[in-house]
């Protein structure tokens, strides 16, 4: 796949919904925010041949379609298209935990519900795009509340937390926190370019596929924790 981000180019989405209506709103959103729209599907089985023959930057997948549901379409697409580049964010009206960590599991970026503002929306596309993984701030805050241990009896172990560096221990705690790559790099007095440096090297080095992984990892491992109080919690 082409590398769009590098080169400046718009991104490019394929919007998988079974509905027209929905599928015809966020094309325009899209559009109007200067996104290209490769292509729309209308089932699981559609998106799936639609990102191998668009090969897109982002899939906004909806869970609930006829025939193959989102879940099983970001499955085959992230497990079964070697090289894949594609970034899915699952798109839904149901804030239930198993459709969350069903989505994370499949290998999603992001998990936004339909409600969201067009501006989040794009927000989330050019997010996910570039790297980055998001979800909903009321989603994430219950994502480590499910995951993160109340008692240090409950902390697992990780043997890359030993390859990280001092400071790559301190991005890792302030990820915890919620914070942004801009917020990371103002609290830190470094560039937003050295904060992505020692992002994908935490990544590299602890096996994560994101930074939703490793915020969950900060937790489980006693990193970083209690969980914050519920509002101080943003998404990635």
């Amino acid at each position: 796949m082409r590398d769009t981000a590098a080169v400046g180019l718009p991104p490019r989405v394929v919007i998988a919904d079974d509905q027209a209506l929905v599928r015809g709103g966020f094309r325009l959103i899209l559009k109007e925010a200067g996104i290209t729209v490769a292509a729309e599907a209308a089932n699981g089985k559609e998106a799936v041949a639609a990102v191998l023959q668009h090969r897109p930057d982002v899939a906004l997948m909806d869970i609930r379609m006829p025939g193959m549901d989102g879940l099983e379409a970001t499955r085959r697409i992230l497990g079964s298209t070697p090289g894949c580049e594609c970034r899915i964010i699952i798109l839904t009206t149901f804030d239930l935990d198993e459709y969350v960590y069903a989505a994370l599991t499949a290998g999603a970026s992001g998990f936004l519900l339909k409600d969201t503002s067009p501006e989040q929306l794009v927000a989330a596309v050019r997010t996910v795009r570039s790297g980055d993984a998001l979800l909903a701030p009321s989603i994430t805050r219950r994502l480590i509340e499910r995951f993160a241990p109340h008692h240090p009896s409950q902390f697992i172990s990780h043997a890359g937390l030993s390859d990280l560096t001092t400071r790559e221990l301190q991005v890792l705690r302030l990820l915890a926190r919620g914070l942004s790559n801009a917020e990371l790099a103002a609290e830190l007095t470094v560039s937003t370019a050295t904060v992505k440096t020692h992002v994908a090297s935490i990544l590299a080095k602890l096996q994560l596929r994101d930074r939703v992984q490793a915020i969950v990892l900060a937790y489980q491992t006693g990193l970083a924790g209690p969980p914050p109080p519920s509002g101080n919690l943003r998404a990635s």
